[in-house]
């Protein structure tokens, strides 16, 4: 018999390769680009060699289907196949390829299930491409009813790249799933805890509430060298300070809350030119929606506060809301049930990062199981998962499926 887990490993490293990224000397691999088809036009034949079917829906996410012994809703398994910039093999495309061999172990033994299994390879969990996350999932849910008008940072507009596709805006709720039994996703830990307690694998118990932010801070731009300091109005001095607020609220608050500016623009750009705009994210999240709630007011509250006594201008505008995710208790503890019939210790945890499952809540009782990944890197080229925990993963899935069965 094959080993799936080692198979699954060795083709999320193969998706790491050209013509699989759109960038050279690493991974970045976005929606709806020329790397996005090519990793939809692989991907598509493993699925069909592994017994399934396939389409691309409206929102251009790949499904692969494997028909069972009577026409009932689907079991989904799932995750994503985009990428942030120069990003590792193994978030997102390591739970669509174990989501393969599941179906692939269930199709050498000639083996049909009462429900149909669906895998499904979304297209934009990360939202490293447009302004917005989990577009994919989203429209798959059904929660997406208008789109608004958004541009690539290379000029080119949603529209244009879905035309791409065959698709267009308008035409993303057409991706709306019909229902299913249920939502099923395995994903790298994107953390220590598992490695640090010497485990391989955790039962998840819910995703954080997350709250993106899109702040601009206006100045005034003048010469560098003419301008004397009492009389400036820097962007980015102010943005610093704010910044470093962001921070301090989130440290002095001694929980699991956690609160990231990970990405500053300053305007003009010039060596000798006092910034005269500055545009910053936001990213705050916490277990439940009212701690994260809490932390964003304050936050907010700080960072208007340093824009008055500078004198500058402050725009925020909110990019996302995901409220707190908790996993179904039912399945949750099924796939425990799995876990540790497989031979491993229970382990229960909850996420911090975000995934497509905190979206798929809203259309089916989902379960998510995380995978020990090397010293809990993840979103970097060091990204690592050792291919004897992914057949352990692959163990306690095709255990979880049975147990639904």
């Amino acid at each position: 018999m094959t080993n799936g887990g080692a198979r699954a490993v060795a083709r999320c490293a193969e998706l790491g390769c050209p013509p699989y990224s759109d960038m050279e000397g690493g991974l970045y691999r976005a929606w709806l680009t020329p790397a996005y088809r090519a990793t939809l036009d692989r991907v598509g034949q493993w699925m069909r060699e592994a017994g399934m079917t396939t389409r691309i829906d409206a929102a251009a996410n790949l499904i692969g289907r494997y028909e069972g012994t009577a026409d009932a809703p689907p079991l989904l398994i799932g995750s994503h196949l985009d990428s942030v910039r120069n990003a590792g093999f193994y978030d997102g495309p390591l739970g669509v390829m174990l989501g393969i061999e599941c179906v692939a172990a269930l199709h050498e033994q000639g083996r049909r299930l009462p429900f149909p299994i669906e895998v499904i390879g979304f297209g934009d969990e990360e939202g490293s491409r447009f302004p917005a996350a989990m577009l994919t999932s989203k429209a798959l849910a059904g929660l997406l009813e208008t789109v608004p008008e958004m541009t690539d940072a290379n000029g080119i507009t949603l529209a244009e790249a879905l035309a791409g596709f065959g698709s267009a805006p308008d035409r993303l709720v057409q991706a709306r799933h019909p229902g299913a039994r249920a939502y099923f996703e395995a994903h790298i830990e994107q953390g220590p805890v598992l490695e640090a307690e010497g485990l391989a694998l955790g039962v998840v118990t819910g995703i954080a509430a997350q709250l993106r932010l899109s702040v601009t801070v206006a100045g005034t731009a003048g010469h560098a060298g003419t301008t004397s300091m009492p009389l400036r109005r820097d962007a980015l001095a102010g943005a610093a300070e704010m910044v470093l607020a962001v921070e301090t609220i989130a440290r002095d608050d001694a929980s699991d809350l956690v609160a990231t500016v990970g990405r500053i623009e300053a305007m003009p750009g010039a060596a000798n030119v006092i910034p005269g705009e500055v545009r910053f994210t936001v990213d705050i999240r916490a277990g439940e929606n009212a701690h994260r709630d809490r932390a964003a007011k304050a936050i907010l509250a700080a960072l208007r506060a340093v824009a008055d006594r500078r004198g500058l201008g402050i725009a925020i505008e909110q990019v996302h809301d995901l409220a707190a995710s908790p996993c179904d208790a039912d399945l949750a503890a099924r796939l425990e049930t799995a876990l540790v019939a497989a031979g491993h210790p229970s382990r229960r945890l909850v996420s911090g990062a975000g995934h497509d499952a905190m979206v798929m809540a809203s259309l089916a009782p989902t379960a998510m199981l995380f995978i020990r990944c090397r010293e809990g890197i993840s979103h970097n080229p060091a990204e690592h998962v050792d291919p004897a925990d992914a057949q352990a993963a692959l163990a306690v899935m095709l255990g979880f499926i049975m147990e639904n069965a």
